[in-house]
């Protein structure tokens, strides 16, 4: 008797979870993530549907919805996957949405300040504008450690040492910033250069370690995943919900460029499956 793979089954209810409210197709059978005014958005995102083996009709849930309904069910797969690794990253941790913004945390607990004196300062406000204070999608915290677990083996610290260190409760830092995950249900020019600038954000703004910048999405079309993918520097990786369903629909219906611009993505460690995403966040 086989025993099941957590990771397919995690990976099959994160997309029975998507079927059961941002992912279905209309009354015309379009999909809900593709564009219906593009015949290959269209013709890619219906063979993506067959391959996982579902064909739902419902109504198309509104933007803002669909991309809360899809942080959601992203945070939901987060917490059940990253939390069966934790034997390969010990430590404190939590997964999940609405921990406020990035200045809640110790790499960017600076911002704080800056809020502050621009509220005083209209002028300076209005040069700073706001979008250094991001809000992520989906994010994991790593919390600071007592003295007892860090000692638990021998005594590696005491007062005399390592005072300044964000690892050390004593310390009295605020959470570590461990992973942003961007969660894009859909990919239009300006959803993909959203996410990007998020990205560049967090890695100007930070002071101390760099964390995880991942984007997720359900874009059916290899160009305007492209958009995002492409170029190094922004964000670790783009992770698509149903990646290798993607690939063999694509090769199906002969779009020889969308083949080999998936392939530049994947060669170039550019685009990666949802499956990967929690194994590359205990890195």
């Amino acid at each position: 008797m086989s025993t099941e793979v957590f990771m397919s089954e995690a990976r099959r209810s994160f997309h029975a979870a998507l079927f059961a409210s941002v992912l279905c197709t209309d009354d015309k059978g379009i999909p809900s993530n593709a564009d219906k005014h593009n015949k290959p958005s269209v013709a890619i995102a219906s063979g993506i549907l067959e391959r996982l083996g579902h064909n739902n009709t419902g109504s198309r849930l509104a933007g803002q919805m669909s991309g809360n309904k899809f942080e959601e069910i992203c945070s939901e797969y987060l917490k059940e996957t990253f939390d069966r690794l934790r034997h390969l990253r010990p430590g404190q941790y939590k997964v999940g949405k609405g921990f406020g913004t990035i200045a809640d945390f110790d790499q960017y607990e600076h911002l704080a300040a800056l809020v502050e004196i621009a509220k005083e300062n209209p002028q300076l406000a209005a040069a700073l504008g706001s979008d250094y204070l991001i809000k992520p999608d989906v994010v994991i915290v790593r919390y600071p450690e007592k003295d007892d677990v860090i000692n638990a083996t021998e005594v590696l610290v005491d007062d005399s040492l390592a005072r300044f260190t964000s690892l050390r409760e004593i310390n009295k830092p605020r959470p570590m910033l461990h992973a942003s995950v961007s969660c894009k249900w859909t990919l239009r020019s300006d959803r993909a250069q959203n996410a990007r600038s998020e990205g560049l954000n967090l890695v100007r703004n930070r002071k101390g370690r760099l964390p995880h910048i991942a984007v997720v999405t359900g874009e059916p079309t290899p160009n305007r995943i492209a958009s995002i993918a492409l170029g190094t520097g922004d964000i670790d990786c783009v992770y698509h919900f149903a990646l290798p369903e993607l690939m063999q629909t694509v090769k199906e219906l002969h779009y020889e460029d969308s083949e080999e611009m998936l392939h530049t993505m994947i060669d170039g460690k550019r685009l990666r499956d949802i499956s990967d995403l929690p194994l590359d966040l205990v890195i």
